[in-house]
């Protein structure tokens, strides 16, 4: 990582001075050769050189802060994870109807595949083979919620230099649960964390053929009768 403190450029300098620096095209950038500028009034940084071979140019960087490098973060991520548990990615930055680079992230192994949508560029397919994970920004309607039962969601936070990959569990009336990497496993539904094994289990429990007359239960018995209860009247809705 480039110093930001003038006093800190120098020894940098020594440290590479048999290395070179690109503008990543991963990150949107143009792919010409970089160099560092130092300066007193403000932080130092990577600059192009000048010319016309060393001009800025097919800049597609929507964000210069940490965030604009996330879907790096999420590749870099996924397949350790998914290394852990004996299997190798294949990763696509997915552009679909010319989306900016890093809207989403597609992300295949031998038994899955997931989409990531870190905005709200690229609309959501929920049958097209490609699990989706959706970004904090990306909507979920309520019929979707009933009718999966529960959509994943992505966050990145900020660890020092790096960032966290949290997955979280939004379910229709329920608040998103968040989890690790480490707490999520593939299984025959697609990925799964411990909000999944809840809800199906909770699923699992109740019992479809009559809401209780006398007494009312409490807990999340009555919470999944009242969860069959509305997707059987959105499936009423849709006949």
């Amino acid at each position: 990582m480039l110093p930001l403190e003038a006093i800190e450029l120098a020894p940098f300098r020594r440290r590479h001075e048999d290395d070179t620096f690109w503008c990543g095209l991963l990150l949107g950038g143009c792919g010409l050769q970089l160099t560092t500028k130092l300066y007193t009034d403000r932080v130092c940084h990577f600059a192009h050189h000048p010319g016309p071979e060393g001009h800025r140019h097919g800049w597609d960087r929507r964000s210069r802060g940490v965030a604009g490098a996330d879907h790096l973060y999420v590749k870099s991520a996924a397949a350790a994870w998914l290394a852990g548990h004996g299997e190798q990615a294949s990763f696509e930055y997915g552009r679909p109807d010319g989306a900016p680079l890093g809207s989403a992230v597609d992300v295949r192994w031998r038994h899955g595949a997931l989409r990531v949508h870190l905005d709200q560029t690229v609309a959501p397919a929920w049958d097209n083979g490609m699990e989706p994970v959706l970004g904090t920004m990306v909507q979920a309607d309520r019929d979707t919620l009933i009718r999966r039962r529960y959509v994943h969601r992505i966050r990145l936070d900020s660890e020092g230099t790096a960032r966290r990959v949290c997955i979280g569990t939004e379910a229709f009336a329920r608040r998103t649960e968040w989890f690790g990497l480490d707490e999520c496993v593939m299984t025959e539904r697609g990925l799964t964390t411990p909000a999944v094994e809840r809800i199906v289990r909770a699923r699992t429990m109740a019992s479809p053929a009559r809401w209780p007359a006398a007494k009312t239960r409490e807990g999340p018995d009555v919470e999944a009768r009242a969860q069959v209860l509305l997707r059987r009247l959105a499936s009423a809705r849709r006949r």
